[in-house]
């Protein structure tokens, strides 16, 4: 007897919208399982803030005393900003160091931190400060969300839930709800009570920075908590909760790119200029919130330039790679340094198609890659429009931000100039190296003369701040906030000091924090031979300070950077369709700008060398001259109208030969551009 086929039970098919639905659930489900993997994984060491305390040591009566003279010397001897300082806030640092070393005896190890802190904050100088002995300086306290505050109609601030850790176990706390009370204080009051114990060097930085402080501190700045658990009120809608969180600590390490701002010696460290209380904590953000982009950054940083091209290239093997070690992401269309530029593309509104690019950072090890690096992504944007987006930029490398203008525009860059304090220590500094020596002759001549500060030079040669010239054509704006600081404020006043474009603020301001500044083991490092002025701090506590101040250049020649920042044009104050859904009113009100903006047009399509001739067609758009210079100088000029021209240029040497055409609009120079023949 045979026996009976079975039929297998076929399942349901899905209809296409479903599948499409269902297998959407599962990636995002996968994606959510491995952010919670990826958060365990980077942040590594974690424990509550009260476990960590325990772990504290103290400093011997003999440690602080070092510490105390050391900070005099910094300050009252290579401090640039002093004399501004003790003008605009009436301050004397020096008269409460020497005040400190009489009492501090009698002080708790809390009480000693908090008064050396307390010196330097009253600097609102966050180039300028004191860096907390170990456990304090590795460490970042943290609660596990983050908050952004956004304006009403009427004008009104509120402060809403933006991001929201995966370990985070109350289900109705999450990304929209607001907070009215922090630890039963009403959330505007307690804001404005942490903004006075940050050191933003105006009201609008001060405010930013004591928002941004709520939810995480580095304690190499900032002395933990007083407090152990941070109750929350909060609205869910229209119905009133309560949350408790802890307040954690986790030690964020090294980057994976970039340099290590506390650390970091040599040439490279000597350029910087940087926030480097925003910049851990930023490393920290993404750590809670963004830890692919952890990942992808490292993968990156470990990829070789071969390799890196290759899996660019979509080579299966490096892809493969890439895809293991950084989540489902496109090499062909990624950063080369996702930490820099985190955001790039084709934005739509309702104003036309731009482009659009994120700088989170300027802190790279190379200006030259970097650089490359935003070309190479700007050449495949939108030619009508590019919005620059440098909110929360707290600085890195001074030449990456400066030597990037002239990307920007077809104006030759005039850099910022950089000035020393006139003492007897900055005179030592340069006749004792040699980077530094086109200053010593003004610091000499102060004794004769009384100035307060050095002459005025650039970092580099002004040839270097214009070898590139012009990559990308069209209008921009530049969205600035008042977290943007150092190098950045330096990038947004070297952008309107030439005109580049519009600055679009969400902030009546920028940080204002124009200097370069050095490490306490830099200073040991310059200041190197027989009885050194700068001494080795104990159990790595260390000082940053401003060693060199910035001042502007073009209409507002010789302001200072510093406490005055950069005004935007226009100010957009956040909504909370931007806080929540990608600053989509933010976009729109830059695209409104751009698209307002004239479009200009010169590219070359072709050219053929005969000897010492070369003949060139160009496409012109909205321009009536163009003028061809060949190796610097003056060749050609012709009228143009739109479409393409041809024409020959001569003179040309056997070798290579760089040719700029300069497109005019009527009398005004508009665009420009170079090649080789």
């Amino acid at each position: 007897m045979k026996k009976a086929k079975t039929r297998r039970k076929q399942k349901p098919q899905p209809s296409a919208k479903a599948a499409k639905t269902s297998k959407k659930a599962v990636s995002e489900k996968r994606a959510l399982a491995r952010t919670a993997k990826a958060v365990t994984d980077n942040i590594g060491e974690t424990m509550t803030l009260a476990e960590f305390l325990v772990t504290a040591g103290e400093l011997t009566f003999e440690e602080r005393n070092l510490i105390i003279s050391q900070a005099q010397v910094v300050i009252e001897n290579l401090y640039v900003h002093l004399p501004l300082k003790r003008a605009m806030h009436a301050i004397d640092p020096v008269q409460r160091l020497k005040l400190l070393r009489q009492r501090h005896q009698k002080l708790s190890e809390r009480a000693f931190h908090n008064e050396m802190l307390s010196i330097f904050t009253r600097l609102r100088d966050l180039h300028t400060n004191y860096v907390l002995p170990e456990p304090f300086r590795s460490w970042t306290a943290f609660v596990p969300f983050r908050i952004e505050e956004y304006f009403e109609k009427d004008g009104q601030p509120q402060y809403v839930v933006t991001k929201v850790a995966p370990t985070v176990k109350d289900k109705n706390f999450k990304s929209g709800v607001t907070i009215t009370h922090w630890n039963n204080i009403p959330i505007d009051r307690a804001v404005e009570l942490n903004a006075e114990r940050e050191a933003g060097s105006n009201l609008d930085a001060r405010h930013a920075r004591g928002l941004s402080a709520m939810t995480k501190r580095w304690m190499g700045m900032s002395l933990p908590p007083d407090e152990e658990k941070v109750t929350i009120r909060y609205l869910d809608g229209k119905k009133m909760r309560e949350v408790e969180f802890d307040w954690m600590v986790l030690k964020p390490g090294s980057p994976a790119s970039g340099v290590d701002v506390l650390l970091e010696k040599g040439a490279v460290a000597q350029l910087l200029g940087v926030d480097a209380k925003t910049e851990v904590e930023r490393r920290v953000l993404k750590l809670l919130f963004a830890p692919n982009a952890i990942a992808r950054e490292r993968v990156m940083a470990s990829l070789s330039d071969t390799n890196l091209a290759a899996a660019q290239a979509g080579d299966s093997t490096w892809s493969k790679f890439c895809k293991s070690e950084a989540g489902d992401i496109n090499l062909a269309e990624s950063s080369t340094m996702p930490d820099a530029f985190s955001h790039f593309g084709e934005v739509n509104t309702p104003h036309g198609h731009f482009g659009y690019m994120r700088i989170r950072t300027f802190n790279v090890g190379d200006d030259e890659a970097f650089i490359a690096e935003f070309i190479r992504l700007v050449e495949n944007l939108p030619r009508n429009g590019l919005i620059l987006d440098v909110r929360g930029n707290g600085g890195g490398l001074m030449t990456a931000g400066e030597r990037l203008l002239q990307v920007l525009t077809p104006k030759r860059i005039d850099p910022a100039r950089l000035h020393f304090l006139n003492s007897a220590l900055t005179l030592k500094l340069c006749e004792d190296n040699e980077i530094f020596g086109q200053w010593k002759d003004s610091i000499s001549q102060s004794i004769e003369t009384g100035a307060s500060f050095s002459q005025g030079f650039s970092l580099l040669p002004f040839e270097k701040y214009n070898d590139l010239g012009q990559k990308y054509q069209g209008p921009v704006v530049l969205i600035t906030d008042a977290l943007c600081y150092s190098t950045t404020d330096i990038f947004a006043a070297g952008f309107q000091d030439h005109e580049i474009g519009k600055i679009l603020g969400t902030s009546g301001n920028t940080g204002a924090g124009g200097a370069n500044v050095f490490t306490h083991d830099i200073l040991q490092e310059v200041f190197s031979g027989e009885d050194p002025p700068v001494e080795p701090l104990p159990k790595g506590a260390s000082f940053r300070v401003a060693i060199r101040r910035t001042t502007r250049v073009g209409p507002r020649s010789s302001v200072p950077i510093e406490d005055l920042g950069v005004v935007p044009d226009k100010i957009h104050q956040l909504t909370k369709n931007d806080v929540l859904n990608e600053n989509v009113d933010l976009l729109n009100e830059a695209a409104k700008i751009l698209s307002a903006l004239p479009v200009y047009t010169l590219e070359v399509t072709s050219s053929k060398r005969s000897g010492g001739t070369c003949k060139i067609s160009v496409t012109t758009e909205n321009l009536t001259r163009v003028d061809a210079l060949v190796n610097t100088r003056p060749n050609l000029t012709l009228d143009v109208k739109d479409g393409v021209t041809t024409f020959s240029i001569s003179a040309l040497k056997p070798t290579a030969n760089e040719v700029e055409l300069r497109g005019y609009k009527d009398q005004e120079l508009a665009t420009a551009t170079r090649f080789t023949v």
